[in-house]
């Protein structure tokens, strides 16, 4: 059985510093299917907000069946001001200083469900 994302571990987000990519640990929740919210306090993913940079997201999972899958997402980010936490972790995470960043879905691309194919968030 499968767990909704917020319950899970922190997932990696990948963005560039000082050129160089890097992948920082972040809470998320899918919002309506489009976008997701990011709960970090990390200095760099909230700089990369502020900025509006392009930033990436990536899921891996493994079946108890031995399947294994993969997500990447990437959009511009934001700062999600005045966003409400959708979740108890997400709630748990803000209150422990996390701010909210909200990255609508551009480019999805999915492995190992079904065959690799990117999917848009407009489909």
């Amino acid at each position: 059985m499968r767990e909704p994302l917020g319950r899970r571990r922190p997932r990696p987000v990948v963005i560039s510093v000082k050129c160089l990519p890097v992948a920082l640990p972040a809470r998320i929740a899918l919002i309506e299917r489009s976008s997701v919210l990011l709960a970090s306090s990390d200095p760099a993913i909230i700089l990369a907000a502020e900025r509006g940079d392009v930033v990436s997201i990536q899921i891996d999972g493994l079946e108890s069946d031995g399947l294994t899958w993969s997500v990447m997402a990437s959009g511009i980010a934001k700062l999600a001001h005045g966003q409400a936490p959708p979740s108890e972790i997400m709630r748990e995470a803000f209150e422990r200083g996390a701010t909210f960043v909200l990255l609508p879905l551009s480019v999805v691309w999915v492995s190992g469900v079904e065959p690799e194919r990117p999917i848009t968030s407009t489909e």
